[in-house]
């Protein structure tokens, strides 16, 4: 690997998440009554917010190797992804903020971020539930890659309508299907469906499980029956690579062969990136749960730490490594600014994307 090129671009998509993630989680706070918090008026970010600081090697690692044509579909904890796969910086902020430059015009919050624009088809507030959604789209690829002289004309506009975002033929170059989830995923039905779907279908999708080794408040390993992701894709005659999931350069590697393989007719792969959640559940969650040699442990092996450390070894000049972090605190600065100043929603935005029944009933 080129330090002076892919290394430090690696390097940079971590940075800038972390810098994301520390500015929100310091927006939400008083944003939301839990873990014996109540929510206070001064809040940027209300409601939940969920953070992947610890976790930025992952979506930095796999991101690398995508296309704005790939499709993507995220967690609850899905801030890194969207930022990775191409998102505006700036745009998301302002949804976090609830304000109406956002992606979803302040509707979606942390949770439910989607920018179709660069193939991000969004975050989900239910766990498991953007594995269904993914293998629907990878279905779709697959389908229209099939279609003899299925016109561009014919697919819906990217981006806008209904449906998949559309453009470039999708599948007919090899797009594919990237999907995160976490290990407290793999305990809930939609895990078997998906990978089942996929494995019977031959889909374009690469299931990439972020092992933090917590689901909510408690630890996934004692109430995870058998050795994980890896296994159960296995089982299911799923090819599965576990990866240590706070080295950016082994995600990066691995990445790019199942990457390859899916792209190439190989179907569905799964990683399974062993990483680690820092934070608490959500942003107001002090994880007095947790042991605090665990968490001590655990950031010995902080990912943008190790790839600093690594840049530096392979002869990255440090004043190289600080102005990336400097671009990305500066970047983030600049978000808060423009998040702070945009328009709140107009009213009349509460009574659209509404389902109707056509009755005049509102639901």
């Amino acid at each position: 690997m080129d330090p002076s090129n892919s290394g430090t671009a690696l390097y940079r998509a971590m940075v800038r998440i972390r810098a994301f993630e520390n500015a929100a989680e310091t927006a939400s706070q008083g944003g939301v009554s839990a873990y014996g918090q109540q929510a206070a008026g001064a809040a940027k970010v209300r409601g939940p917010l969920h953070l992947s600081t610890g976790q930025e090697a992952v979506p930095a690692g796999v991101c690398a190797h995508l296309r704005t044509s790939d499709y993507l579909t995220s967690t609850h904890r899905g801030h890194g992804h969207t930022l990775a796969k191409g998102a505006d910086l700036a745009r998301m902020m302002c949804e976090l903020f609830g304000k109406a430059t956002g992606f979803n015009g302040g509707k979606g919050g942390s949770m439910h971020i989607a920018d179709f624009s660069v193939g991000m088809l969004g975050a989900n507030g239910v766990v498991a539930a953007g594995l269904p959604i993914a293998v629907g789209a990878a279905h779709a690829q697959k389908l229209l890659k099939a279609a003899p002289g299925r016109s561009q004309a014919a697919l819906p506009p990217s981006g806008g309508g209904h449906g998949l975002p559309g453009p470039g033929g999708h599948g007919a170059s090899g797009d594919i299907t990237v999907c995160f989830f976490g290990d407290g995923a793999i305990n809930r039905g939609p895990f078997l469906e998906a990978l089942n779907w996929a494995r019977v279908y031959g889909l374009p999708v690469l299931f990439v499980c972020e092992d933090n080794r917590w689901s909510a408040t408690t630890a996934s390993g004692p109430m995870t029956a058998g050795e994980g992701a890896s296994v159960r894709a296995a089982s299911m005659d799923i090819a599965a690579t576990q990866v240590d999931g706070n080295d950016v350069f082994a995600v990066h590697e691995t990445a790019a062969r199942l990457v390859a393989e899916v792209r190439g007719g190989g179907g569905p792969r799964l990683l399974h990136a062993l990483t680690y959640r820092v934070k608490g559940h959500v942003s107001v969650d002090l994880a007095a749960y947790r042991d605090p040699a665990e968490l001590a442990a655990a950031l010995e092996t902080d990912p943008i730490a190790r790839a600093r450390g690594h840049l530096l070894d392979m002869g990255v000049a440090a004043a190289t490594l600080d102005a990336i972090e400097n671009a990305a605190r500066d970047e983030v600065d600049t978000a808060l600014a423009i998040a702070e100043a945009a328009p709140w929603p107009d009213a009349s935005a509460a009574f659209t994307d509404v389902q109707t029944t056509g009755a005049g009933q509102w639901y």
